[in-house]
């Protein structure tokens, strides 16, 4: 191999991390500090598309319970989690109930 050879092949290879690999690592990154963030009174939707809100995080901290209708809780994974809807600090007084149907680009 000659130097231009290699020379090539070290310029692929650094585009290749900055095109692939470093944004992937910094998605990653993200959803892991959005699933720590997760916590009670949060409205979050699975992976699954099932949504409701976090009434219970079980002492190990990797399962959740979350509440989906009146009396109807399911334990997920916390990695089961696809996003935060709502967050329990975010909410004010004058947002709509998510249940009620309204959308909020009216």
């Amino acid at each position: 191999m000659n130097l231009g050879s290699v020379l090539f092949l070290v310029v692929i290879i650094g585009f290749m991390y900055f095109v692939m690999i470093r944004p992937q690592r910094r998605r990653a990154a993200e959803r892991a500090a959005m699933l720590r963030s997760a916590d009670i009174g949060d409205e979050v939707a699975t992976v699954g598309g099932v949504i409701g809100k976090i009434v219970a995080v079980e002492e190990p901290g990797e399962v959740v319970c979350i509440e989906v209708d009146s009396d109807v809780e399911l334990r997920v994974q916390r990695r089961a989690i696809g996003e935060i809807l709502t967050s329990a600090g975010s909410g004010g007084a004058d947002d709509p109930p998510a249940s009620d149907g309204v959308d909020e680009s009216e």
